[in-house]
């Protein structure tokens, strides 16, 4: 297979990751070790976020292709990218986190849904709750005014039933 074939295979590959992906980060790590490189690979793996280092040139190829033109001016230097098509907070959540443990791993830019994030989204969105805790928050709400409307309706029953008391009490005497 002739050189320049095999790299429009590699495009094609990262154009697709970039169609089926909910997420996309995009981190310079330049000056981390090898044992943290793997570190960061195994939580990827763990997290069911696809971590990969690919050449700049074709990963410009494929974000033209695939309309992500905001992230053209962050591919120099060193670039790895996290791609996730489950969790569009997972790799965000992790690469930050992962970040401020190691300095020398730096969040360049992201992709959510289709929008490019710089690293203030990015960030931004590494802050969001969890799918779960949204979820709850969301069902929470929608539980308080039902909680609410029987506690009033507890409440009116509660005074009839002490009126009627010392009525029945009153009665008596």
């Amino acid at each position: 297979m002739p050189k320049i074939e095999i790299k429009q295979v590699v495009v094609q590959e990262i154009a697709e990751k970039f169609r089926n992906a909910q997420t996309a980060i995009l981190v310079d790590y330049r000056g981390l070790n090898v044992e943290e490189v793997t570190e960061l690979r195994a939580k990827a793996r763990a997290a069911g976020i696809d971590y990969k280092v690919y050449k700049n040139s074709m990963m410009r190829f494929a974000a033209k292709e695939t309309g992500y033109e905001g992230l053209l001016d962050v591919l120099v230097g060193p670039t790895a990218v996290a791609f996730c098509d489950t969790d569009p907070v997972a790799p965000a959540k992790l690469l930050n986190d992962f970040a401020k443990l190691h300095k020398a791993l730096e969040i360049k830019a992201g992709m959510v849904d289709g929008k490019c994030l710089d690293v203030k989204g990015v960030e931004a969105l590494a802050e969001l709750p969890s799918r779960e805790v949204l979820v709850a928050r969301v069902l929470g709400g929608l539980n308080a005014p039902i909680s609410g409307f029987v506690n009033v309706l507890n409440g009116n029953m509660r005074g009839l039933v002490v009126a009627l008391n010392a009525i029945a009490e009153q009665k008596q005497a």
